[in-house]
C-alpha cells in the first residue's frame, strides 16, 4: 500500500507541473490556451494509443470477443458516453489553461480542482436518489468559504480582481464535475486506456476547429526550442507519466485514501507557483487553501463510504 500511495502522490506532483509550465509559456509567448490544450493532447495521444493497443492484446488473449479487445467491438451505446467525456475534457482543458493565463497557476488550480470533489459528493446524492448528508452540505459551504478567501487573497496580492480568470477556473470546476459524474455513472465497461484514448482523441477533434478558427496556429514558427520542450513536457510528464503512475498506485491503494492523496495536487501547485513564479497567496489565501483542502478531504471520505465519486474516479487531472 505504501508503494501505491507514493505513486499516487507522484502523480499528483506531476499533474501539478501543468499549470506552472503553462504559465511560463503564456508569459514568454503569445500561445493561446486552446492551442496549448490541443498540442498537449496531440503529444499524449500516441502514448495512449500504444497503451490502448497493449491493453487490447491482453484482453484478446483472454477473450477475443471482449468489448475492449478491439475498437470494432465497441457499440454506439459504449462510444456515446466516451464522446461526452471527450467534450467535457476539451472544455476543461481550454478553460483551465485560460484561467492559469488570466490569473495565477496556484489560484486557478485550487479552484478548478478542489471544488469538483465537493460538488460531486453533493450532486451524486440526488442522482442516486439519496438525500445529501449534513456532512456533505457543510463540506460544500466550507469549500465556498475557502474559494472566497482565495479570491480575496488574489485581490490583495495582485491589486485587482482578475474576474475573468476566476470565472474560467469556476467553469473548469463545473466541467470537471460533469466529467467525473459522467465517467462514474456511464458504466460502459470500457477498459481504462481505451477510455483514455477515445476521450482525449475526441477532445483533440473538438479543439482542432476552434484553434483553426481562432488563428491559434499562427505564430507557432516563432516558438523557440525551449518553448517546444515545455509543450512536450506538458504532454508527456503530467499527462502520460502522471496518468500511468496514478493507475499503478490505484491497484494497491483504497479509493478513499487515493482520493485524499490526490488533493495534494493543488497544494503542490501553490507551492511550485510560490517557488518558480513568485505567486504569493498571502495569509488569507493560505488559510483559504487549507480550508478548501479540508473540505475536499471530508467530501472524499464521505464519498468513499457512500459510493459517491471523487476525482480519482476519472483518472485524469490538470
Amino acid at each position: 500500500m505504501i508503494r501505491g500511495a507514493l505513486l499516487i502522490a507522484l502523480a499528483a506532483l506531476l499533474w501539478a507541473t501543468t499549470g506552472i509550465v503553462a504559465k511560463f509559456l503564456f508569459t514568454e509567448t503569445d500561445l493561446q490556451a486552446t492551442t496549448l490544450a490541443f498540442l498537449r493532447l496531440a503529444v499524449a495521444l500516441p502514448f495512449f494509443w500504444i497503451l490502448m493497443r497493449r491493453e487490447q492484446r491482453q484482453l484478446h488473449k483472454i477473450d477475443p470477443n471482449a468489448p475492449g479487445s478491439s475498437l470494432r467491438h465497441l457499440s454506439l451505446k459504449s462510444l456515446a458516453p466516451l464522446a461526452a467525456l471527450g467534450l467535457f475534457q476539451a472544455i476543461y482543458q481550454g478553460s483551465y489553461l485560460l484561467a492559469v493565463n488570466l490569473t495565477g497557476a496556484g489560484i486557478a488550480t485550487l479552484i478548478a480542482l478542489c471544488l469538483p470533489p465537493v460538488l460531486v459528493a453533493l450532486l451524486a446524492a440526488p442522482l442516486l436518489g439519496e438525500k445529501p448528508s449534513l456532512i456533505t452540505i457543510m463540506a460544500l459551504i466550507t469549500a465556498v468559504i475557502g474559494t472566497f478567501m482565495l479570491v480575496i487573497s488574489d485581490m490583495d496580492t495582485s491589486g485587482t480582481l482578475r474576474l475573468a480568470g476566476i470565472l474560467m477556473a469556476l467553469l473548469a470546476a463545473l466541467v470537471y464535475t460533469g466529467f467525473t459524474l459522467t465517467s462514474r455513472y456511464s458504466s460502459t465497461g470500457t477498459p481504462v486506456f481505451t477510455t483514455a484514448f477515445i476521450c482525449f482523441f475526441t477532445a483533440a477533434l473538438i479543439l482542432l476547429p476552434l484553434v483553426l478558427l481562432s488563428g491559434g496556429f499562427e505564430g507557432l514558427e516563432e516558438l523557440k526550442l525551449r518553448h517546444w520542450l515545455m509543450v512536450a513536457v506538458i504532454g508527456i510528464v503530467p499527462t502520460c507519466i502522471g496518468y500511468v503512475s496514478f493507475f499503478a498506485g490505484m491497484k494497491t491503494t483504497p479509493a478513499t485514501l487515493s482520493s485524499i492523496i490526490v488533493t495534494l495536487e493543488p497544494l503542490f501547485v501553490a507551492l511550485l507557483a510560490w517557488i518558480f513564479l513568485e505567486e504569493v497567496l498571502g495569509p488569507v489565501g493560505i488559510a483559504g487553501a487549507f480550508i478548501l483542502t479540508a473540505a475536499v478531504i471530508v467530501a472524499s471520505r464521505y464519498s468513499g463510504k457512500s459510493g459517491a465519486v471523487t476525482n480519482d474516479d476519472t483518472g485524469t487531472s490538470a
